[in-house]
C-alpha cells in the first residue's frame, strides 16, 4: 500500500531551523546542560569522564529505576527506554498491530499512532474532543469507538493540540470500554508536569492491567535534545518492545541516560521552571488573541506550552501557514495537521520577548486576514 507520511512532522522537520523564530514547538524553550545540571545540583564537569560506548540498551539501572519510582508499583523491569516517546509509540504500535486491526483514538491529536495504523493496514476510528462540551469527549461517541475486537486504544492526557486534562469520568469510561472489549490502552503522558495550575495530572498507571505508559523528557521537562523517553506495560509485553527495539536505535547515549536520571532527580524544581514559562506567557499570548475581537475562538489550555485556536477567514490554514513562513519567516502549526481545519496550534513556550516579537510581527498579517 503507498506509504502515507507524518505530514506534522515533515512540516517541522523540513522548516523549523530555517525560520526566523518557531512557534510550532509544543513544549517550552529547551534547557542547557548547564542549566540543568545546576538544578541537578552539580557542575559540567561531571560529564568529561563519560566514555562514550554503547550504553545498557533499554536504560541503565538507574535511569530505568528512577522511571519506575514515579509509578507506584512499577518495577525497573516494567521499564524500557527508548529515544523519545516517538520510538515508544513506535516499537508499542509494531508489537501490537496488525493489518486489519481496529484502533480506537482520541482526537484531535497527535497524529503518529494514527499514520503508523493506517499505515500497517489498521482500521482507525476516532473519539472526538468537544470544542462545545469544553474539550472532553462525548461519552456515547467513545462507546460506538471502543467495541468488541478493538485491539488498541490510545490517548494523549494531557493532550495535545488542545492543552486540555481529560475529566475522572472519561478517564473512567474510556478504561471500561477498554477493559468490555479486552483492548490495549495506551496513554500518551509527556505533558505531564506542565500543568499551569500546578496541580500534576494523574497518571493512568494502575488503572488497567492491559495499560502501556508512554511518557519522555521533551515537553515538561523542556528537554527534547536528550532524545529520552520509555515505555512501561504488563511483564509480558516486556521482551516484545525490547525485541523491537534492538531493531530501532539499540540504545540511548550514555550521556542522554546519564543527564536524563539528573533530570528526573531534580523533577519538581523542572517543573517549577516549565510552569513559571507557561504563566508568564499564556496572558501575552491571550492577550495578543483578544485584540483581534472575534477572529479567533479557543478555549484556555489547562497544560502544556500550546493554545488551539479556531480563525475566522476562508484562507486554509496550509496556505496561511505557508504565508506566514514564507513571508515572516516564523513556523506555525496548521490544524489540518491534526485533522481539524479552520485552526492553528500556537506554541508559546518560547522565551517571554521572542514570543512578544513573533506576535507583534503576525499582527499584520492577521489584521488583513478576510473575514469568513
Amino acid at each position: 500500500m503507498p506509504f502515507i507520511p507524518f505530514a506534522l512532522e515533515r512540516w517541522q522537520s523540513t522548516w523549523e531551523h530555517q525560520v526566523r523564530i518557531n512557534l510550532s514547538e509544543s513544549g517550552v524553550h529547551a534547557l542547557s546542560v548547564g542549566e540543568l545540571l545546576a538544578l541537578a545540583g552539580e557542575t559540567p564537569a561531571v560529564l568529561a569522564d563519560k566514555r562514550l560506548v554503547y550504553s545498557q540498551s533499554d536504560g541503565t539501572p538507574e535511569l530505568r529505576r528512577a522511571v519506575a519510582d514515579l509509578y507506584p508499583g512499577a518495577a525497573p523491569e516494567d521499564v524500557t527506554i527508548t529515544t523519545g516517546s516517538a520510538e515508544a509509540n513506535f516499537i508499542a504500535c509494531w508489537a501490537l498491530l496488525e493489518p486489519g486491526d481496529r484502533v480506537a483514538i482520541q482526537a484531535p491529536t497527535y497524529m503518529q499512532i494514527w499514520g503508523l495504523g493506517d499505515n500497517v493496514g489498521a482500521r482507525v476510528t476516532p473519539f472526538w474532543l468537544r470544542p462545545e462540551r469544553g474539550w472532553e469527549p462525548d461519552p456515547d461517541e467513545i462507546a460506538r469507538a471502543i467495541t468488541p475486537g478493538t485491539k488498541l486504544v490510545v490517548v494523549t492526557d494531557p493532550n495535545n493540540p488542545t492543552g486540555h486534562v481529560l475529566s475522572r469520568a472519561a478517564r473512567d469510561l474510556i478504561v471500561a470500554r477498554s477493559r468490555a472489549a479486552g483492548a490495549w490502552l495506551l496513554v500518551d503522558e509527556v505533558y505531564r508536569g506542565a500543568e499551569r495550575d500546578g496541580v500534576t495530572t494523574p497518571s493512568w498507571w494502575g488503572s488497567y492491567e492491559r495499560l502501556i505508559i508512554v511518557n519522555g523528557l521533551s515537553k515538561a521537562y523542556g528537554l527534547p535534545g536528550l532524545r529520552i523517553g520509555w515505555i512501561l506495560g504488563p511483564p509480558d509485553l516486556k521482551r516484545p518492545l525490547f525485541e523491537r527495539h534492538d531493531y530501532t536505535v539499540i540504545g540511548p547515549s550514555p550521556v542522554s541516560d546519564y543527564l536524563a536520571s539528573r533530570a528526573l532527580a531534580a523533577r519538581e524544581r523542572i517543573f517549577q521552571r516549565t510552569r513559571g514559562i507557561l504563566n508568564a506567557n499564556y496572558p501575552v499570548l491571550a492577550d495578543w488573541l483578544t485584540s483581534f475581537g472575534g477572529l479567533f475562538d479557543w478555549r484556555q489550555p489547562d497544560c502544556g506550552a500550546i493554545c488551539f485556536v479556531r480563525y475566522r477567514s476562508p484562507l486554509p490554514a496550509p496556505d496561511l501557514v505557508e504565508r506566514v513562513r514564507a513571508e515572516l519567516g516564523i513556523l506555525l502549526v496548521p490544524g489540518d495537521h491534526f485533522a481539524m481545519p479552520g485552526h492553528l496550534r500556537l506554541g508559546y513556550g518560547n522565551p517571554t520577548r521572542e514570543l512578544e516579537a513573533a506576535l507583534e510581527a503576525l499582527r499584520p498579517f492577521f489584521s488583513r486576514l478576510p473575514a469568513a
